[in-house]
């Protein structure tokens, strides 16, 4: 069998979470329109009869570290590609920005093998363009493969995974072949909430909320959760709670079902909303939180 560890890299919002969740045809990662919605490295795990494939999701890399958590996520993104054996480079589009320059000089001293992968290429009409930008970025670094893919709508994710299985290294099961993440249910319950809230209130306040639970509390016919969602000023905490607490209730109810489909069992679901001020910009508020762990 080959087995190994394949990460999955980019820019904030070029479509890494949803990539991981489809090849695994199970949602792990949550998304969002709003860039940096991953926060965590998630390993996602798939397994067939050729081998398994341990996608590693990670936080979009960027260039401005305004705060501690921004550098968190920075930091996060780069270990990935220690201990790896494939990077998948997503980019979005037909051409390259900015910070690309800087994710070239960084695949230039990991000295892995790098398959790029152009996503929403269904948005491409002239496919003549696919090929001339290919040819250009062959130039520019050795890449093991090319492939026009598309997330969403599943265009050549069976040949991406294809590609990956023969160049990953002959071997053992890594984990269970059961076994979809290395994620607890607690994590992943915060995760979805956490998605509600950001696809809710738009760009109101993505980046200034995080969520903790609190209690995690399996009980034979139900699971009950009690979460605080945290930010970083009173005002923020209005807009979260809304009028009458409708914003809440909407955000609960959203999360409370996909969490239901997640493990399977009926939830109770109390969220609470608290102010941490500066917490993305304090690296012990960040450890309290549970940022930290796994660097």
């Amino acid at each position: 069998m080959n087995c190994g560890y394949v990460a999955l890299i980019g820019r904030p919002n070029v479509g890494k979470s949803t990539l991981m969740n489809h090849m695994l045809g199970q949602k792990i990662s949550i998304t969002s329109r709003k860039p940096q919605t991953t926060r965590h490295r998630i390993l996602g795990i798939n397994t067939t009869e050729a081998g398994q494939v341990i996608y590693m999701d990670t936080p979009g890399m960027h260039r401005v570290e305004k705060k501690a958590l921004n550098r968190y996520l920075n930091k996060t993104a780069d270990t990935t590609l220690l201990g790896v054996d494939i990077v998948v480079w997503l980019i979005d589009g037909l051409s390259w920005h900015e910070y690309d320059e800087v994710i070239f000089k960084k695949l230039e001293r990991a000295g892995l093998p790098v398959i790029l992968a152009v996503n929403k290429v269904d948005k491409v009409k002239d496919k003549e363009a696919i090929l001339s930008f290919f040819a250009e970025a062959q130039k520019r670094f050795s890449f093991k493969e090319m492939l026009p893919i598309s997330a969403l709508k599943q265009t050549n994710l069976d040949k991406l995974e294809s590609v990956l299985m023969k160049m990953l290294p002959e071997g053992g099961l890594i984990y269970p072949a059961d076994q979809i993440t290395d994620r607890p249910e607690r994590f992943l319950a915060a995760e979805i909430v956490r998605e509600k809230l950001t696809r809710r209130l738009g760009d109101e306040l993505p980046y200034s909320m995080t969520v903790e639970i609190e209690r995690y509390e399996e009980q034979q016919k139900i699971t009950k959760i009690y979460a605080i969602i945290w930010v970083e000023r009173s005002s923020q905490k209005n807009i979260v709670i809304g009028k009458q607490g409708e914003m809440l209730k909407k955000v609960g109810s959203d999360a409370r079902k996909d969490i239901e489909t997640l493990i399977g069992q009926k939830v109770y679901l109390q969220l609470w909303v608290k102010v941490k001020k500066g917490w993305a910009n304090s690296e012990r508020a960040l450890q309290s939180l549970g940022f930290m762990d796994e660097m």
